[in-house]
């Protein structure tokens, strides 16, 4: 595999859109992927003029857009499990919104995470929940095959969620959507948490896995805390994965400059040689 690396943009806390592209590119990296509440603090108003404006300050700096993530941090009520069908069209017609946002920016995945707003309730069914989340999933990918851009559904650690906390559980609700453009997005952290090798969920995973965060169960970034790389370069290359490797923390100490710099040249150390 020739790796494609990324970087998400929130990293760069208080930086410009153009500043945050401009460093990234200089650092080395091929893409960018964004959050859409750090472009506008109320993404549903989110234009196609502001996708053509970013889009072309990234393009100018030399970085593909990748896409979207931190889907529904903002507004915070909207929600994929929800048994309140009025929510239900709410969550369905902004993730169509972004949708075209992010497909008008050249942009190709939509990493699914935002764990609050996917959590269950005591008394919710786990079935009908299920259900529900396909419902949505599979109205909002409709969409996405129109656009060039597809859902990627991101397990998440059980101390963040109690809904998707496993790469299997998630192939089973991608499995339930039944559409092309719903699949897999796998996170190292995230990865972490499970019972299973990291290298073994990603072989298991083959079929679906679209998009690959890079980073620590310590929330920085990737070399930074225990976690070896190198048997999960190996089992990457072995389904031939062929996405970014992109570069997600939640730690942003010391500086984004560091994090970016020493990221990246863990990862061509790994990648590259493996």
């Amino acid at each position: 595999m020739t790796p494609k690396y990324a970087l998400c943009n929130e990293t760069y806390q208080n930086w410009s859109f153009a500043d945050t592209c401009a460093h990234m590119a200089k650092t080395g990296y091929h893409g960018i992927e964004i959050a859409p509440f750090t472009l506008k603090d109320d993404p549903r108003e989110l234009t196609d003029s502001d996708a053509a404006e970013h889009a072309k300050i990234a393009r100018d700096a030399g970085l593909d857009v990748v896409g979207l993530h931190w889907l529904l941090v903002k507004p915070a009520w909207l929600h994929l499990t929800t048994p309140d069908t009025l929510l239900q069209k709410d969550t369905i017609a902004f993730g169509q919104h972004l949708v075209r946002f992010c497909g008008a920016m050249g942009g190709t995945i939509m990493v699914w995470g935002s764990p609050k707003q996917r959590n269950l309730e005591d008394d919710w069914a786990y079935e009908d929940a299920a259900k529900r989340a396909a419902e949505t999933l599979r109205a909002i990918s409709e969409v996405a095959g129109e656009h060039g851009v597809t859902l990627a559904m991101e397990p998440l650690a059980r101390k963040e969620t109690n809904f998707l906390t496993t790469a299997a559980e998630t192939i089973e609700l991608i499995q339930r959507v039944d559409h092309p453009n719903c699949q897999l997005h796998l996170d190292v952290k995230a990865m972490s948490d499970e019972s299973k090798s990291i290298p073994d969920i990603i072989r298991d995973s083959r079929e679906h896995v679209v998009h690959f965060h890079a980073n620590d169960p310590n929330l920085r970034g990737p070399g930074f805390g225990d976690v070896q790389f190198e048997p999960i370069a190996a089992a990457l290359n072995e389904i031939d994965y062929s996405g970014y490797i992109s570069v997600e923390v939640f730690d942003y100490t010391p500086d984004p400059e560091t994090i970016a710099t020493e990221s990246l040249a863990y990862l061509k150390r790994i990648f590259e040689t493996s």
